[in-house]
């Protein structure tokens, strides 16, 4: 890293641990006030009975910069404790956040009113007032492509995808606190249905254009399939949403798409979304849950809107479940056993993703991980 680099990536984002604290008595102090305070504590409510309905499956809805803002432990602490069964998540917080954090590299404390040319010609990547180095993300591009050369040439969905990523952090003994690691080893499905749009989507092309005798590719309709088969198969469902966009319509979708393939249907029984976005447009960060009821998709009664940050929220919401320890009589569902298990092949010597990570590591001075 050069010095001038060094001189932005100075201080690291630290993840807030949702366990250090107890926010019960204070959401329940909301509960007794008014707007987004009591939103909240009736969402922290919704939330906790999601917990304790033993077959109900708690869909976790993840958009925006979660992970590089400081979220990791809030939300690997929903998926320890089994409050999550899956998580449909955009590409970037699983693999430019999480990912890249479970390679061993950092987010940076930045600032919304940096120099955003000189950042630029540093190769600084700024995400409002957090810093990320471009060098160190290319390396995380190159590690996908390696990913990419392990697996059986064929249609993947992103969930096996995800598994894979896992399954090579366990591998090389890296990112212990990784969501995908850990959802790997507990085996909660992660779905990321727009899986190009990230530095999955870099590495992705990368292994495609050097094997172009049989590649890897995302399947996203069996992503679809998939995550409705889960849903059709549980006894209710639950939707956490944080932010909204793809991840949010995707998973209340499946309830229709269930229903066009004949196959048992019910609404999601609870739903609570985390969101700053505005419904007055139309777009679905911002719609309602009660309009997603007017499609068939989410049943009244036991949804919550609650219109905050998600740093704001979201630890608040975590402790107060936590806390609560309804979670302690919860058992894993383990969702990923009804599919085939994802294993990584041996490392290919001489590979074009081999070679691609080999140079970035290099131009790092980034030690490979021993087996």
């Amino acid at each position: 890293m050069s010095l001038p680099q060094s001189k932005y990536l100075r201080q690291t984002i630290e993840h807030i641990d949702p366990t250090a604290f107890d926010a019960v008595p204070v959401v329940e102090a909301m509960s007794k006030m008014a707007f987004q305070a009591r939103n909240l504590a009736r969402g922290c409510q919704i939330v906790d009975t999601m917990v304790q309905e033993r077959d109900c499956t708690v869909i976790l809805c993840l958009a925006g910069s979660l992970i590089s803002a400081g979220l990791k432990k809030t939300l690997l602490t929903l998926v320890e404790t089994n409050s999550v069964d899956c998580i449909v998540s955009t590409g970037a917080n699983m693999v430019d956040m999480d990912f890249f954090e479970g390679l061993g590299f950092r987010h940076y404390i930045g600032d919304p009113d940096a120099d955003d040319e000189q950042l630029q010609q540093l190769g600084i990547d700024r995400i409002y007032d957090t810093f990320i180095s471009e060098h160190e993300l290319r390396v995380c591009d190159a590690t996908i492509s390696l990913v990419a050369d392990r697996l059986p040439p064929r249609p993947h969905s992103s969930r096996e995808f995800m598994a894979a990523l896992g399954a090579y952090l366990e591998e090389q003994n890296l990112g212990q606190d990784s969501l995908l690691r850990t959802c790997y080893a507990k085996q909660v499905p992660i779905f990321v249905p727009s899986l190009s749009d990230c530095s999955a989507g870099f590495g992705l092309t990368f292994h495609q254009q050097h094997s172009p005798k049989g590649y890897v590719s995302h399947d996203s309709v069996r992503d679809f399939s998939e995550l409705t088969r889960i849903v059709s198969s549980s006894g209710s469902s639950g939707m956490l949403i944080i932010g909204g966009g793809v991840p949010k319509n995707f998973t209340a979708d499946t309830v229709v798409c269930a229903d066009v393939l004949g196959m048992p249907a019910k609404m999601h029984k609870y739903a609570v979304q985390i969101t700053v976005a505005d419904e007055r447009d139309g777009a679905l960060s911002g719609s309602t849950l009660r309009e997603a009821h007017s499609w068939g998709k989410i049943e009244s009664g036991a949804e919550q809107m609650i219109f905050a940050e998600a740093t704001l929220a979201l630890p608040n919401l975590a402790s107060y479940v936590y806390h609560k320890k309804h979670w302690q009589a919860r058992a894993e569902k383990r969702w990923n056993k009804i599919f085939s298990p994802v294993a990584l092949l041996p490392e290919k010597t001489g590979s074009a993703g081999a070679q691609e990570l080999s140079k970035a590591r290099a131009a790092l001075a980034v030690p490979v991980a021993s087996k």
